[in-house]
């Protein structure tokens, strides 16, 4: 039995929340051993999640709600105060901290907890169990600091709340500072967060304890890690000197502020244990102005050039499809730059509007149009329709299946160059665009299959085959080959039949590709729970 279940719908199993263990580390000390941490994915079915809440007989249960699991958690409110209608329901997170008044989970709960709770949470509870029901609905939290400041509380660290398991099968989280100094409209973190760090001993001590106890993947989930020169030293250098083949560590970086002394730390891990997630979003200046976003495209390029070449890190960089003024004439260009960058993985992300962001003052100017429900992507605006729109997430997901997966990494370039001249090596053939190469596949792709999910990797490959021969021009002795060394790459061997005429199963070059970094998953939240 627990007087306090602390609960969240994560993205998938493998996304261990951050959140509830920050929740459960600040709770006040009367209130841990009476409190528990109950954490679920969207996949699974509302009532057996309500069935192993109410197992506990709560008195009080914590929801935390994000942009993934706003509809789940819904449901889930819903089916708990028809069963349970005496239980006090908390939410948090940031799909409830803005437009409450407009929402229906919040219009059914006891009280929510707007901002970064991990401290009022505790001070509620506090109150509910004493018998002390508040006459405010909707509480703004304080904002939490790392050290305490004057006679204000500080937030304890969360680490040792990562079980065995969660550091053998899950994403692990951990932050170096909250908060980001840019204004980008389309991002909750323009919304006059201030940038605190955690302190540097305590955190390296907690990060030291994690490596003893065996985890080997930190995915750190602060917006803007290279932001403070100083701190962002520290902790690669307490990496650094801690390497082991088997490390990997995951950073979301500032495109264009990589520094002399930055770099020069960064060069010398070895290659694979870095993955950087750089969010270019619009390499489109009067877009980013537009949207308050300040980007140095010429040191974001060099900085990328950098990366790519003088270091083994991973490239994970964000575009943005639908801003408000952006044109696919436009995208595309963007594309095609970052395309020339050479990241590993190019994220295409369709606009979401996120409760609370100031994107939306651009509506009307715009036509900026966003489905009511959850995720809120843009379905069209004044310069991309519907159906340019609908082409667009087909690329996206075509471009994952396609150039992001790993699978096709020397076949992929072929789309977008001109099929080699009697007596040209397929190196000095001209380049096309690469976006309008990747749109004429996804146009392709979709009137072929009609799918955009469900295609195994052999039939993907045959797809690529036919559309390289039939519709791009390349002879079908020049496409084999790449497509049976990209085979290869996880260690097959099966040589498939409709390559059988054009290469051997003896002419491999057996190259086995070093496994691929985890994709950046769904952004965990610092509000209530994630």
């Amino acid at each position: 039995m627990s007087d306090v279940v602390l609960t969240t719908l994560n993205a998938r199993y493998a996304h261990a929340s951050f959140g509830l263990r920050y929740l459960m580390a600040n709770l006040p000390a009367a209130l841990r051993g009476r409190a528990v941490t109950l954490e679920f994915d969207v996949a699974q079915r509302s009532v057996d999640v309500l069935e192993a809440i109410l197992a506990h007989a709560p008195k009080v249960v914590g929801v935390g709600v994000y942009i993934w699991n706003a509809n789940e958690s819904l449901r889930l409110v819903v089916d708990l105060k028809r069963v349970r209608p005496d239980v006090i329901v908390v939410l948090g997170g940031p799909e409830v901290s803005y437009e409450t008044d407009q929402q229906s989970i919040t219009s059914l709960a006891d009280y929510v907890i707007t901002g970064e709770a991990d401290l009022a949470f505790g001070e509620l509870c506090e109150k509910l169990l004493a018998g002390k029901r508040p006459l405010q609905k909707v509480i703004a939290a304080d904002l939490p600091e790392f050290a305490s400041k004057g006679a204000g509380a500080s937030l304890r660290l969360p680490y040792d709340l990562y079980t065995d398991a969660d550091l053998a099968q899950r994403v692990v989280y951990v932050e170096a500072s909250r908060g980001c100094p840019f204004k980008c409209e389309f991002c909750l973190s323009s919304l006059d967060v201030p940038v605190r760090n955690v302190p540097l001993e305590p955190l390296l001590a907690a990060m030291q304890a994690l490596l003893d106890r065996g985890l080997r993947r930190f995915k750190f989930v602060d917006r803007t890690f290279n932001l403070n020169l100083n701190i962002s030293r520290a902790i690669l250098s307490f990496f650094l000197d801690r390497v082991t083949p088997d490390l990997f560590l995951h950073f979301e970086m500032i495109p264009d502020r990589l520094p002399e002394p930055l770099r020069e730390l960064i060069a010398r891990f070895p290659a694979g244990a870095l993955q950087f997630e750089v969010g270019v979003q619009t390499l489109n200046d009067d877009v980013a102005q537009r949207i308050s976003r300040r980007q140095d495209n010429d040191k974001l390029a060099d900085n990328l050039r950098f990366l790519r070449e003088q270091t083994g890190v991973h490239v994970h960089a964000d575009l943005i499809v639908g801003l408000p003024g952006e044109t696919l004439v436009s995208f595309g260009e963007g594309f095609d730059r970052l395309v020339a960058m050479r990241p590993q993985e190019i994220q295409v992300g369709m606009l979401k509007r996120l409760r609370g962001t100031p994107i939306v003052r651009h509506d009307v100017e715009f036509g900026m149009v966003y489905s009511p429900h959850a995720p809120y992507e843009i379905l069209a605006t004044r310069d991309v329709d519907f159906a340019s729109m609908q082409r667009m997430r087909r690329f996206a997901r075509y471009w994952d299946l396609v150039a992001n997966s790993g699978n096709f990494i020397e076949t992929t370039p072929l789309l977008w160059t001109a099929p080699a001249a009697a007596g040209e090596s397929r190196e000095s053939a001209p380049a096309r665009s690469p976006f309008g190469a990747f749109l004429r596949l996804t146009d392709w792709l979709h009137d072929t299959t009609g799918r955009q999910h469900g295609i195994a990797l052999r039939e993907l490959m045959q797809l690529l085959f036919t559309h390289l021969t039939d519709v791009v021009g390349h002879g079908p002795e020049a496409v084999a080959p790449s497509l049976w060394r990209d085979y290869q790459r996880g260690g097959r061997s099966d040589l498939p039949a409709f390559l059988k005429p054009y290469v051997t199963a003896s002419a491999d070059t057996r190259i086995v590709r070093k496994p691929r970094p985890p994709a950046a998953p769904a952004r965990q939240g610092r509000h209530l729970m994630s």
